[in-house]
């Protein structure tokens, strides 16, 4: 078979510039890191219980309470926010509370919600 189908087949209008700006791009690794991060936030339920735990740290009985759903459809979600990362736990009693691992999450999704506000 041929070629890539991502190679550029023409010539930049500004080559200083266009060079300068792909000096500066990140890699594909950073961009895929991204994309995943993205993917995993892009999901109704998880936004909202990062959110939730972004406001306090709260056991599945809460966080189920204040989105209105069964236990185990939280329970679900959570295992994945925490296996990629974004959310710890620790154990007290019975009960497992949930945290967010990085406050900076929560920056980006304020960051976020302030976008689509302005975007109306």
């Amino acid at each position: 078979m041929g070629g890539s189908v991502n190679k550029c087949d023409c010539q930049a209008i500004n080559q200083e510039l266009a060079e300068k700006v792909k000096s500066e791009m990140k890699d594909d690794g950073c961009f895929s890191l991204l994309l995943a991060f993205l993917k995993l936030i892009s999901d109704d339920t998880r936004i909202k219980i990062m959110y939730a735990l972004s406001k306090s740290e709260l056991c599945v009985n809460d966080l189920a309470v204040i989105l209105d759903m069964t236990k185990s459809a939280i329970s679900h979600q959570l295992k994945l926010l925490k296996v990629s990362g974004q959310v710890k736990s620790r154990k007290e009693g019975k009960f497992v509370y949930y945290s967010m691992n990085n406050e900076h999450v929560f920056e980006i999704m304020e960051n976020a919600l302030i976008h689509v506000k302005y975007q109306k």
